[in-house]
């Protein structure tokens, strides 16, 4: 099943962001040997291919402290960047660590909600029965008492608010933001105890939220349970836990880049200027190179 759309490229988006990794861009001298990953066409132009999203970038040849190779490096001393599906994985455990954020957020705005109403409840409980007695008074003349009104029920909720029940309530959003901001902190540093707290901590929730939508069903009830088994089972299945689909150890972290490198560029595919696609059919950079001896 595809998250995104057909001809949209995650690896291209996470360049457009972070910069391409070209080693070929910053090596003094890049050599007929090294045409999977760069090259110098006969009329002058620096190609370098990014190891990314497979962009050519054209590139100025590096001088002084621009240089950071004289020669290009094999891929073994090269810090690799993430492509296909493990980059893809990676987007998905952001946007699952950007959910669980919010939620941390909301129980944390609601733990700082609480401890102002229990720091407050005397002084809230005086001011809603002053109210009270305020509205009572025109209301009782037309032989309607305030308990009638949406109002005045609101006003009575108030005063039967306890500092037990709230130094409760208190307690449980603490925890609940704890466990939350927890789980997104460790999934954005994509920290594999983080994976089975989020799994766990998921699951407990899932009873209350099936015993919510029993007593009533609502969109937003609905909703809240299909995310929360759509990540669960994500979670699980992708990223391998429990054992499933073969444990941590068949998770695809290698990717085989003697055939990422091997593959057949298409033409066209490279920048001129940062951040501009050309679509012109040029010529694939391993055409026509200046045959420069390496050092």
């Amino acid at each position: 099943m595809r998250l995104w759309p057909k001809h949209w490229h995650p690896e291209t988006w996470v360049c457009s962001m972070k910069g391409h990794v070209a080693p070929a861009a910053s090596a003094r001298v890049v050599g007929p040997g090294d045409a999977a990953l760069g090259a110098m066409l006969a009329d002058g132009r620096r190609l370098a291919r990014c190891l990314r999203c497979d962009s050519w970038v054209e590139h100025a040849v590096p001088e002084g402290a621009e240089v950071e190779y004289e020669v290009v490096p094999p891929l073994a001393a090269l810090t690799l960047p993430r492509r296909g599906k493990p980059l893809h994985e990676a987007i998905v455990m952001r946007l699952i660590a950007l959910n669980k954020g919010s939620h941390a957020l909301a129980f944390s705005l609601l733990a700082i909600t609480l401890a102002v109403l229990q720091t407050n409840l005397d002084r809230l409980h005086g001011s809603a029965q002053r109210i009270l007695d305020a509205i009572n008074g025109p209301l009782a003349d037309s032989g309607q008492g305030a308990s009638r009104t949406w109002f005045g029920r609101q006003l009575a909720h108030v005063l039967n608010l306890k500092a037990g029940t709230i130094k409760t309530l208190l307690v449980v959003a603490v925890i609940y933001a704890a466990v939350e901001w927890t789980e997104a902190i460790g999934l954005w540093r994509e920290r594999r105890w983080a994976e089975y707290l989020t799994v766990l901590a998921t699951a407990g929730f899932l009873p209350f939220e099936v015993r919510e939508l029993i007593d009533r069903v609502t969109v937003l009830r609905l909703g809240a349970l299909v995310v929360n088994l759509a990540l669960l089972s994500w979670l699980v299945y992708a990223k391998r836990l429990f054992g499933v689909h073969g444990g941590v150890h068949a998770m695809h972290d290698q990717i085989d880049w003697v055939a990422v490198l091997a593959a057949p560029t298409p033409a066209g595919r490279w920048h001129s200027t940062p951040g501009v696609r050309h679509r012109a059919p040029l010529p694939a950079p391993s055409l026509d190179p200046i045959d420069v001896p390496r050092p």
